[in-house]
């Protein structure tokens, strides 16, 4: 078998490389063949997860999980009493598919893990971002310092080192907003950014357009695809009233700095010049921390990882602009006062513990692999695709934290849209359809713009709470009926996450609510939820497919000759 070698991989890599498929499906044989190559490949891990005596407490529970469709399953005096609170977000999980016994279980698990221990570790700013003994990014992770400048700052020397340097920061963001504000020069703001300098930021600032700041808009290019950024740049209305602002840690992400170039060809075409419009979030001496290009640098550090980024600099100048500072600020005080609470040791108190742990007796005890999430808010229509990678990235993981291949499952599969909309699309599935899918839905009393009418005897946003209520409680007890066509089996297990309204406070805190119900995740399965290798082989093969199409422009004539040249070969 012939195998195209990626630059930089040894042989053994390679080796490695080629084995892995079947390593991966091992992963649910119950026994694996000591006589194949994979046997010496695979180190297998999880042995403290199995032999864990929490675990093997839940997998009995498992067995018979509470059955919410039986009579009386579901009372006023359960609703009353499973629920948790923080920040002004209520969880209500009467109708998951747990009991007293599940949540003191899923509690002895997290003690078992050590998952408090684990989290202070991060917040401390310790080295968490590592798998010992291989070549890995080797980082701390401290986006929970980026807002951690109120009150109380967490003393540990790393965590504070980081904080004050985010201080810097946000006050250079505040003068040059102040700036901005009194000279009104620019109008409009194209971010360009991809992954997490893109989807956090962008579900951020479309979450919150009920406080937008009047005469400013933003725009968003992301995609590599030369149609996203023709799209948006055909629709800015006035490009000398328009900054351009550049988001690449490394300053050297390949799709952003094409989109740049495009951007900047653009302005200049117009007869602008681009050193007048374009500013950059960067690291700092990156090859774009240049004065002479632009306006200005705000600096973002390598301890902060792209999917948790949003309340770093990458979303803090585009938000500001776009929101006003003090909004901005108002968010980073919602996600500090949510990683407060993120570190109290009572499971029933810590909200985003309690979270995790009901999504993981989902996965690893009833068998459940996907997890929807349904926000009943069309201003978090982005929400959920943030959600994606945060939780994709993080915890679509394979390896412990020494390297092993794990024996049970890890990260879910993340998807969802809007309600009322997704009740026209996927909930047939979800109420009848043979795969059970856990949801999670997010909603509020009131809505942003308070523009609302009285039809019928309720309004819109009543209307829209009554369909989210009326979700839940169909999903988790179900309906008999003489006709099969009309039978709802019920057993869809599923939460509730409520609030007043979704302001700048509220949407910090849901944002560091889910950021750290997937750290504990992490936690909880030993994995690396920091790193993100899974996105690296496909970049080695692209670059190859690059260099094979810098050789069709130059007029060189490809044959296939292997994998690369064949498949390229067959584009019309």
């Amino acid at each position: 078998r012939r195998s195209v070698r990626p630059p930089g991989f040894s042989g053994e890599s390679m080796r490695v490389l080629l084995l892995l498929p079947l390593a991966v499906a091992a992963a649910s044989a119950t026994v694996l063949n000591p006589h194949t190559r994979v046997s010496t490949l695979r180190l297998k891990g999880g042995v403290g997860w199995s032999e864990s005596p929490a675990v093997l407490k839940l997998r009995e529970l498992a067995k018979s999980p509470y059955d919410l469709t039986t009579k009386n399953a579901v009372t006023p005096e359960r609703i009353n009493s499973m629920q948790a609170s923080a920040c002004g977000i209520k969880m209500l999980y009467g109708t998951e598919r747990v009991d007293d016994n599940t949540i003191e279980a899923l509690a002895a698990l997290a003690k078992d893990r050590d998952v408090f221990s684990k989290m202070k570790a991060m917040m401390d700013g310790e080295v968490v971002n590592k798998i010992e003994g291989y070549d890995c990014e080797n980082r701390k992770v401290l986006h929970t310092a980026m807002r951690d400048v109120f009150d109380k700052p967490n003393s540990a020397a790393a965590a504070k080192e980081a904080a004050d340097l985010e201080k810097v920061e946000l006050a250079k963001l505040k003068e040059w907003c102040a700036k901005m504000d009194k000279e009104k020069t620019f109008t409009d703001m194209i971010l360009i950014g991809i992954g997490g300098s893109d989807l956090g930021p962008r579900a951020l600032y479309l979450a919150l357009q009920g406080f937008k700041q009047q005469g400013r808009q933003v725009h968003f290019v992301s995609n590599v695809d030369p149609d996203d950024a023709a799209s948006v740049l055909s629709n800015v209305k006035d490009l000398s009233k328009t900054m351009v602002l550049v988001c690449s840690k490394s300053g050297g992400t390949l799709e952003t700095l094409t989109n740049e170039q495009l951007v900047r060809d653009f302005f200049v075409k117009k007869g602008l010049d681009p050193k007048k419009h374009f500013a950059c979030v960067t690291g700092k001496g990156s090859p774009m921390d240049n004065p002479a290009e632009y306006l200005v640098s705000f600096y973002m550090f390598d301890y902060i990882g792209g999917r948790y980024s949003g309340t770093s600099m990458v979303g803090g100048p585009m938000l500001a602009f776009g929101l006003g500072y003090q909004t901005y600020e108002q968010i980073l005080k919602g996600a500090h006062d949510m990683d407060v609470a993120a570190t109290k040791e009572n499971v029933k108190e810590n909200l985003p513990l309690l979270l995790a742990l009901l999504g993981i007796w989902n996965r690893n005890f009833l068998g459940l692999p996907t997890v929807a999430v349904l926000p009943y808010s069309q201003a978090l229509v982005r929400f959920t695709a943030h959600l994606q990678q945060v939780d994709m990235e993080s915890n679509g993981k394979h390896i412990d934290r020494a390297g092993k291949f794990v024996d049970y499952a890890t990260g879910p599969i993340v998807w969802g849209e809007p309600g009322t909309n997704g009740q026209h699309s996927f909930y047939q599935l979800v109420h009848q359809g043979t795969d059970v899918v856990p949801c999670e839905f997010l909603g509020f009393s009131q809505s942003q713009f308070g523009v609302d009418l009285d039809v019928k005897g309720t309004t819109s946003q009543q209307k829209l709470i009554a369909n989210m209520l009326a979700q839940s409680l169909a999903m988790a007890t179900g309906s008999i009926s003489s006709n099969p066509n009309k039978c709802f089996d019920g057993n869809r297990p599923n939460c509730l996450l409520l609030g007043k309204k979704l302001d700048a406070y509220t949407m910090g805190a849901l944002l560091a609510l889910y950021e750290h119900k997937v750290a504990y995740q992490g936690f909880l399965w030993d994995i690396n939820s920091f790193d993100q290798e899974g996105v690296q082989l496909g970049k080695l093969l692209a670059n190859q497919f690059l260099d094979l199409y810098k050789k069709v422009n130059a007029g060189e004539k490809i044959e296939p000759a292997d994998n690369l040249s064949a498949i390229l070969k067959q584009m019309p």
